[in-house]
């Protein structure tokens, strides 16, 4: 790797009001509407830099997924995501999305790791 290994990190909530006060109070920050890849999705974002260091991220909400078990999701930057997903069930773990266009915004694939954990693999291709 030639960079951090995490770049973008998202925070699975089931009140996006009382989140976002929460966390734009806490952090002194203003959270900004981000254009999510699925129409169900709900996105604010944290601010971010496009070549600072340290990962940007967002709150998400979404029907079906919430901070029950599932609060946060690190996703892992990759040239090609679906080489790493490829190499999770060899490792042990599970794969719960192959490699998935996600827009503008590249593809991803999710994963879960020995412990439970879930994560996710980001690539721009």
């Amino acid at each position: 790797m030639d960079r951090n290994p995490v770049g973008w990190f998202e925070i699975y909530v089931k009140d996006m009001d009382r989140a976002r006060k929460f966390y734009e109070g806490v952090f002194g920050v203003t959270l900004e509407e981000l254009q999510a890849p699925f129409p169900e999705i709900e996105m604010l974002c944290f601010p971010m830099l496009e070549d600072a260091g340290g990962a940007a991220g967002a709150l998400v909400k979404k029907e079906g997924l919430s901070s029950d078990g599932m609060g946060v999701l690190i996703y892992f930057s990759s040239q090609d995501c679906a080489v790493e997903a490829a190499r999770v069930s060899e490792y042990g773990g599970r794969l719960h999305q192959d490699k998935m266009a996600i827009g503008i915004y590249g593809h991803i694939a999710i994963g879960e790791d020995t412990e439970g954990n879930m994560f996710g693999i980001h690539s721009k291709h």
